[in-house]
Order: structure tokens, then C-alpha cells, then sequence
């Protein structure tokens, strides 16, 4: 039977759009799922703020009766603008190894491309890049952390077998703690504090929302990100709407800031501890007991990994090893938390300055993922 293409219109088509990898993967241990409530809320662009700047459509593929598929469209106007090309993006890609259903729904997301006048496709990305990004195509027996999801070894075959290429690919590094802060590290910390007035500064909820670190944090990653590939420079609703759900659900003392003499900060490093499994054994809701796997993984009992979502320094402190003076109050907490290591979130493979943090630590590569693109 053939595939049909389907646009998401109703309530309903959108939860089955949300709940196809729940049986597509229901007997993956690597996958982890996304929160249902969460996703109704990203995907509703009603409700997401970054609505104003994209244009989007969602579609499911059905094949037997079946939905076998889902893609959303995505025409992201900030990116388009800021990187000078016509791009229509695909996110929240998943099809069952079938290549049929896998070209119809990248046909869909071209022809919605067209619609608009884009000349090229890229994907698997998000309406920014704070959303999952990126196809795996090397790492495959291991569990996925929240952030980052995982998928089968089959699609990176289908995109190519489509005719898309490689545009980018991110690295994904497991760390592991120490026994002690490396004495690198302790000597770099010292010396930031001496000759330049460097400190780590601690924050507290109230401080957040209060005192403005919120947009102190994510004005920061906007500078430090900009020329990063692809990147979506985020706008001031957006990063409202950023502040409520990331470092309004981030325990504080997970959030390491580093402030010059005058108290401007100049790096910040968002981390928490991984709620993969918690995730898992809720599969993606939150009732009956799904919040309290979460409350427990969060902050009562961690588990092993804790995720590194996210380290920014601002440009003109880059090459001075600002980082030095996060990792030495990060290690220690991590050591009373019984962390054994720590998952990076996706790093460029070309960001080399990046990649020689992690030099002073035991490390293995854990993953790599792709984003794909041609002309159309």
C-alpha cells in the first residue's frame, strides 16, 4: 500500500504526532523520550514563542492504516536572516525502516519549502538550537541523555539514499570525575582570581527572576554561539519563555557563573543531573508516577551521569581559560554528588577550543550526529 501524506490539524493528529516514537522505539533501551506535556507545549505555535518567527507545518505518514511517520516543516526567519540563505528546515524526524515513508515525508517538507520560495533543505533541526538537533550516525548501543535524542542506524541511510549530504556534525564526549581537581586546573583558578578579578558567583532562584541573571545567562550564550553554525540568535520573548522552562526547572546549585572586578558576567556553565532513566520509566508523561521519578532523579537520588547542557564564555575571555574556574567548583559538587561522569551536549567537531577543555580528563566519545541539506 502506498504512503499518505497527512498535515497535523487537530488536537488529536497532534498527540499521535507526539506519541509515534513511543512505539517506534518501545523496545529501545537507548531511547529516551521527550515529556508529553513539554512537547504539546514546543509544538503548539500558539503557545511557543518562537511562533512569530517561523513558519512551520507538521505531517504524519500513514501506511497500512498506520501512522509509520512524522516531520515537522520548519522556515526559521531568524536563522534565514542571519546566515543569508533560503532554508527550510525538517525536525522531529522518526519513520519506521521504510524508504518509501521516509521520502514522502522529505518530499513534504520540500514542497513546503517551495511554497515559500526556500532553495535549500537542512535537518534533522529545531526552531532553535536549543531543541534536539542533529541525526546519529555513529554510537548507537548506548543510552541517549535528555537533551539529545537518539535514533535508529537506519536513518542516516535513508537521508543519503535521498540525496542529502553532510552540513555539520556534533561530537558527544562522556568525562569522567575525578578523584581530585587536576592541579591544572587549581593553578589557572588562582591566577584568573589574581590577575584579572575574576570569581565564581552562586545563584539562587530569587536571583534568577529578581536580579536578571536570567537574561544576563541567555544574552551571554547569544553572544557566544552567534557564529556557530546555524545558530538562531534568540529573541527577548523568546528568551523569557527560555528562562521559565530551563533555569526555572534547574536546581541553582547546578549553575555556575563566573563575574569579572565590575560584576559582569563573562561565563556561565548550565548543568543537571540527567533524568534519562526517570524519563524512561515514566515513558515521557508525567501521571501517575512520572513527576516523581523526575523529583527523585533531580534532586534527591542522582543518577550516575549528570548533563553538561550548556558552557558559554564571553569571546574576549575565550583563550584565557575561564573555564579553569568553572570546573574547579563543578568537580568538587559533582564528587559529593556521586556523579561518576558527566555527557557534553553536542560539540562541533570543528570547535577545537571546545574540544581542549576536556584534555585535562578522562574521556571517551560517546556519539556523533549529523545535520543533512541539499538544494531543492
Amino acid at each position: 500500500m502506498s504512503v499518505t501524506i497527512k498535515t497535523v490539524e487537530t488536537k488529536a493528529e497532534l498527540k499521535a504526532f507526539i506519541k509515534f516514537p513511543l512505539a517506534l522505539y518501545k523496545d529501545c533501551p537507548y531511547y529516551v523520550p521527550n515529556i508529553f506535556m513539554d512537547e504539546m507545549s514546543t509544538l503548539d505555535m500558539s503557545k511557543n514563542p518562537m511562533g512569530k518567527y517561523c513558519k512551520t507545518r507538521k505531517f504524519l505518514a500513514y501506511k497500512d492504516g498506520k501512522v509509520a511517520g512524522r516531520v515537522i516543516a520548519i522556515i526559521n526567519e531568524i536563522a534565514n536572516r542571519d546566515w543569508n540563505h533560503s532554508e527550510v528546515r525538517f525536525g522531529w524526524i522518526d519513520f519506521i525502516d521504510d524508504l518509501e515513508v521516509s521520502k514522502a515525508l522529505i518530499e513534504a517538507v520540500i514542497a513546503f519549502g517551495k511554497e515559500n520560495g526556500m532553495t535549500q533543505i537542512s535537518g534533522p533541526l529545531g526552531f532553535t538550537d536549543f531543541d534536539s538537533e542533529g541525526c546519529v550516525v555513529e554510537g548507537f548501543d548506548d543510552i541517549s541523555s535528555f537533551a539529545l535524542k537518539f535514533n535508529y542506524p537506519y536513518y542516516g541511510k535513508h537521508f543519503e539514499a535521498l540525496g542529502l549530504v553532510k552540513a555539520n556534525d556534533w561530537l558527544e564526549l562522556r568525562i569522567f570525575v575525578p578523584e581530585t581537581v587536576p592541579d591544572k586546573v587549581v593553578r589557572a583558578s588562582k591566577m584568573l582570581r589574581e590577575r584579572y578579578g575574576l570569581n565564581v558567583r552562586k545563584i539562587n532562584k530569587r536571583e534568577i527572576y529578581k536580579e536578571d541573571y536570567g537574561h544576563k545567562v541567555f544574552d551571554l550564550i547569544n553572544r557566544t554561539y552567534s557564529q556557530l553554525y546555524d545558530f538562531t540568535v534568540l529573541p527577548p520573548e523568546v528568551i523569557d519563555g527560555y528562562i521559565k522552562m530551563y533555569l526555572g526547572l534547574l536546581d541553582p546549585k547546578f549553575i555556575t557563573l563566573v563575574e569579572d572586578a565590575e560584576g559582569k558576567l563573562v561565563a556561565v556553565a548550565l548543568t543537571m543531573p540527567s533524568i534519562a532513566r526517570a524519563v524512561q520509566k515514566g515513558r515521557g508523561n508525567m501521571f501517575p508516577l512520572g513527576w516523581w521519578y523526575l523529583l527523585k532523579s533531580m534532586y534527591f537520588k542522582y543518577e550516575e551521569a549528570l548533563e553538561l547542557l550548556m558552557i558559554a564564555v564571553e569571546p574576549e575571555w575565550r583563550n584565557k581559560g575561564v573555564h579553569a574556574l568553572l570546573f574547579n567548583e563543578i568537580i568538587p559538587n559533582l564528587q559529593k554528588g556521586g556523579f561518576k561522569y558527566g555527557e557534553s551536549n553536542a560539540e562541533m567537531e570543528s570547535n577545537t577550543s571546545v574540544q581542549n577543555i576536556w584534555n585535562a580528563y578522562e574521556k571517551e566519545f560517546k556519539r556523533r550526529r549529523r545535520v543533512f541539506t541539499k538544494e531543492i
